[in-house]
């Protein structure tokens, strides 16, 4: 799962990458109108309502530039945020807050958006046992932070990458010569402590994953007649998880149905941004 204390670890290597992405050799501008470091104050206004994500990481982009940046937060991961808050208050050089505003506002903007829509979704299964999970459908070069937005948003960390967990999908069922193949072949290449999951689209194929083991049942792309007797037939032998056509409007009939987790790819490659902007910078009084 991607939490604070794992964002710490990963967080600094992809900021740097993302700021070398926006200046390659100099930011052209700033230097022209400010080619003298001079103290300022901005502050960081939302202009939409959400839930507010990546506040560290807006922080982090300017640290990294300048170590004795300081940002004061009005707000925190996770709360609630509405139209037209200030946000937080952010002081430094204002050559650091010019170059470096476009990058953080990138990553809150995003974050913030994907934390948004899964706390919506996440409300909808409020009260069941179904739990809301991510996909590997990320930005490249995002994963650690729209997975980390996912769970400030109320939601829960799919696997994180190929290297997390074993998911047999459709194109390994095929090269393996059938689900109960590509099962076997599963357990015996991984260790013991690997959970193994398979994707099946029809009950003949419930049945032959149930039979050979699986731990985890994706019913993918099912009707919710088809499900229902899905699950009927697990009967507790294997959790279950529902993907393919997620919707906030589905999210409540899919709960009811009795599966243990709902995937939605969307959480991360639909979701549209939360505005913010940096605002007012302005020249601290000289000391």
């Amino acid at each position: 799962m991607i939490n604070g204390v794992t964002m710490k670890i990963l967080a600094d290597d992809y900021i740097l990458r993302a700021l070398q992405e926006d200046v390659t050799c100099e930011d052209v501008t700033t230097n022209a109108v400010m080619p003298v470091p001079r103290r300022g104050k901005a502050q960081l206004i939302c202009k939409e309502t959400g839930v507010a994500a990546g506040l560290d990481i807006f922080e982090r982009v300017f640290c990294l530039l300048d170590e004795t940046t300081v940002f004061t937060r009005f707000f925190q991961d996770g709360d609630a945020i509405q139209k037209g808050d200030v946000a937080g208050e952010i002081t430094g050089d204002m050559r650091v807050l010019l170059t470096g505003e476009r990058t953080a506002l990138n990553y809150l903007q995003r974050m913030s958006g994907i934390a948004t829509v899964t706390r919506a979704m996440a409300n909808e299964l409020r009260g069941t046992k179904t739990k809301l999970l991510d996909t590997r459908k990320t930005t490249p070069n995002m994963r650690p932070f729209e997975k980390y937005a996912v769970t400030v948003g109320g939601g829960h960390n799919h696997r994180y990458n190929l290297s997390d967990g074993i998911l047999i999908k459709d194109n390994h069922i095929s090269a393996a010569g059938g689900v109960a193949k590509a099962i076997a072949m599963a357990k015996a290449y991984a260790p013991f402590v690997r959970k193994i999951e398979v994707e099946v689209e029809t009950l003949s194929m419930l049945d032959e994953a149930l039979e050979a083991g699986a731990d985890i049942i994706m019913l993918d792309n099912m009707d919710l007649e088809t499900m229902k007797e899905a699950v009927r037939r697990t009967a507790g032998r294997a959790q279950t998880e529902c993907s393919g056509n997620v919707t906030k409007e589905r999210l409540r009939e899919i709960a009811a149905i009795g599966v243990d987790f709902v995937s939605c790819g969307a959480l991360t490659h639909s979701a549209p941004i939360l505005d913010f902007s940096l605002k007012n910078l302005a020249p601290l009084e000289q000391e």
